[in-house]
């Protein structure tokens, strides 16, 4: 079910993350919050001009995939299996205009959708045609990835080249 805690069910611009966090969405009930990574994903999102009530985010897997141990782990492939065809009423839904992958899992997840050949390394922070709309891939605001993959610089100045995008798309005035 679409709930207005993920956001504005007028957004134009979809944003879909990986899972909810033991310690944030899944504890929360709402996408990127009550842990590091919805802090730093309030900081990126801030950096691009945007607010939450603009936006709306949602999950490639809706479960809180964890190891044995508890600990977050991504979601498999038979997860994200399970979530596709909600993913996919989710976009038909709010038919968005630009779809924002945060990580690999979730830019992966939309090839169930309708296929592209898209990869996080080399696509970070273009904008790209697929399926009718605009996608384009961010890095995952995690504090791993930011200690190992896209320090948070980068993924500010990745934030800002999404909001010329949105400028330059008509999205944003």
């Amino acid at each position: 079910m679409l709930s207005e805690l993920n956001g504005s069910l007028d957004a134009r611009i979809l944003f879909i993350g990986e899972a909810p966090g033991r310690k944030g969405a899944d504890r929360t009930r709402i996408p990127f919050s009550g842990d590091q990574s919805g802090k730093n994903f309030d900081r990126f999102l801030s950096a691009a001009g945007l607010s939450r009530s603009e936006i709306f985010i949602t999950s490639a897997a809706l479960c809180n995939p964890r190891t044995q141990a508890g600990a977050n782990r991504k979601p498999s492939k038979t997860e994200l299996a399970n979530c596709s065809d909600f993913l996919a009423r989710t976009m038909t839904l709010l038919d968005p205009a630009m779809v924002v992958t945060l990580g690999s899992v979730a830019l992966e997840a939309l090839k169930r959708i309708h296929h592209h050949e898209l990869n996080l390394k080399q696509h970070v922070a273009t904008m790209q045609e697929w399926h009718g709309r605009l996608l384009v891939p961010l890095y995952h605001p995690s504090p791993q990835v930011l200690a190992s993959h896209r320090r948070e610089r980068e993924q500010l100045q990745d934030y800002r080249t999404l909001a010329k995008g949105l400028q330059q798309a008509g999205l944003r005035v």
